[in-house]
C-alpha cells in the first residue's frame, strides 16, 4: 500500500485518481467500466431507442437497420446515432470519476479545475497551422501509380446537407468524448498505477494511446493503426505537459472536421468512418509532421500563457485563487 500522500504534493494530472478515494483496484474497474459502458450499453440502449423511432416514422425492420448501420452505408442518422453514442463518454466518465474516487468532475478537464476556454480557442488556430505544416509535407510524398491525390468534386445534394449539419453540430462533442475517454479518465487511471515518476508518465501516455489505436478495429493495417497510435502519444503528452484536454480537444476536432469534409466533398463517408486500410507509410510523414508541429506550438503558448500544469497542493494554505477572467494564468487552482 502507498504511503500517505505529503501535505505539499501537487499532483499534476497523470496523478489526480491518488489525491481521491485510495485504492488503486478503483482505478482499474472504473476503466474497464467505462470502456464496456461507452462501448457497449450506451450504443445497445441508443440504438435500441434509434431503432424504435425509425419504426414509429414508418420504416420497416430492414429500412431501420440500413439507416443506423454505418459500416455498410452511411447515412445522416447513422452518423448522429454514432457521435451521439461516442459523446456520451463525457457525462460517463464525469460519474465514474465522482462515484469510484469522490472527485468533482471537472478535474477531468483539467488541473484548473474546468475546461479553459481561452487556451482551447487558441488551439484551434494552431491546430489549422499544423495542418497546413502538414499538407505542405503531403505534396512533396511519392504517390503510388494511378493514385490521384484528390478525386472529382462529388455533388452537392439534400443529403449532403443533412450530413453538414450533422458533422458541424455534433463531431465536437463526438471528437470531445473520446479525449474524456482515453486521454481523460484512461490517462488519469494508467498514471495512478505505480509511483516512480517517469513510469507513472510512460504509462499515462502509452497506455491509453495503445486502447485508442486498438478500439479504431483489429482490421486495421499497420500504418492506419501507427498513425492513431502515434495521436495517441502526442496527444496524451499535451495533456500531461498543459494539465489538460483542451489541446487534445482542439487537434481532435480539426482532424475529424478535415476527414469527413474531405470525404464529403471528393470521397465517400463511409470508407471515411470505417478505414482500416489503404493507406501507406509515407503518410506517416505528413501525420507526423501535423502532430510535432502541433506538439511544440500548444506546448510554447501554454508555458506563454502562464497554465498551471499541476493542481493545488494536498494539505496546507493555499494563495489567493487568479482572477476570475482567466483563472488558467499563473496561479494556484482553487481547492475543493
Amino acid at each position: 500500500m502507498p504511503a500517505p500522500l505529503a501535505p505539499d504534493f501537487r499532483p499534476r494530472y497523470h496523478q489526480l485518481h491518488r489525491v481521491g478515494r485510495p485504492g488503486v483496484w478503483r482505478s482499474l474497474v472504473g476503466a474497464v467500466l467505462l470502456l464496456l459502458t461507452v462501448f457497449g450499453l450506451v450504443p445497445l440502449v441508443a440504438g435500441l431507442v434509434a431503432f424504435a423511432l425509425l419504426l414509429a416514422t414508418g420504416s420497416t425492420s430492414d429500412e431501420a437497420a440500413a439507416v443506423l448501420d454505418v459500416t455498410a452505408e452511411a447515412t445522416p442518422a447513422g452518423l448522429a446515432l454514432l457521435n451521439v453514442v461516442i459523446a456520451a463518454a463525457i457525462p460517463a466518465t464525469f460519474a465514474v470519476t465522482w462515484w469510484l474516487h469522490r472527485l468533482k468532475p471537472r478535474w477531468v478537464s483539467s488541473v484548473a479545475p474546468r475546461i479553459r476556454w481561452r487556451y482551447l480557442f487558441v488551439c484551434v488556430g494552431l491546430s489549422v497551422v499544423a495542418l497546413v505544416a502538414s499538407l505542405l509535407v503531403a505534396l512533396l510524398l511519392p504517390v503510388a501509380p494511378g493514385e490521384a491525390p484528390i478525386g472529382e468534386v462529388n455533388d452537392f445534394t439534400a443529403r449532403t446537407r443533412d450530413f453538414l449539419i450533422v458533422i458541424l453540430l455534433l463531431t465536437p462533442l463526438q471528437a470531445a468524448g473520446e479525449e474524456y475517454l482515453f486521454r481523460g479518465y484512461l490517462t488519469q487511471a494508467f498514471g495512478s498505477l505505480v509511483w516512480a515518476r517517469r513510469a507513472s508518465q510512460a504509462l499515462a501516455v502509452l497506455g491509453p494511446a495503445l486502447i485508442f489505436a486498438l478500439f479504431h478495429g483489429l482490421s486495421q493495417d499497420w500504418p492506419v493503426f501507427f498513425d492513431r497510435f502515434a495521436f495517441g502519444v502526442v496527444a496524451g503528452i499535451l495533456v500531461i505537459r498543459t494539465g489538460g484536454l483542451e489541446a487534445p480537444i482542439a487537434m481532435h476536432v480539426l482532424n475529424n472536421f478535415l476527414a469527413f469534409g474531405l470525404a464529403l466533398a471528393f470521397g465517400d463517408l463511409t470508407t471515411a468512418l470505417n478505414a482500416t486500410g489503404g493507406s501507406s507509410w509515407w503518410m506517416i510523414l505528413s501525420t507526423l509532421t501535423q502532430s510535432l508541429v502541433y506538439l511544440a506550438l500548444a506546448s510554447w503558448v501554454a508555458r506563454a500563457m502562464g497554465l498551471v500544469e499541476v493542481g493545488p497542493p494536498v494539505g496546507g494554505a493555499l494563495p489567493p485563487p487568479s482572477p476570475p477572467d482567466h483563472p488558467e494564468l499563473v496561479g494556484q487552482p482553487p481547492r475543493v
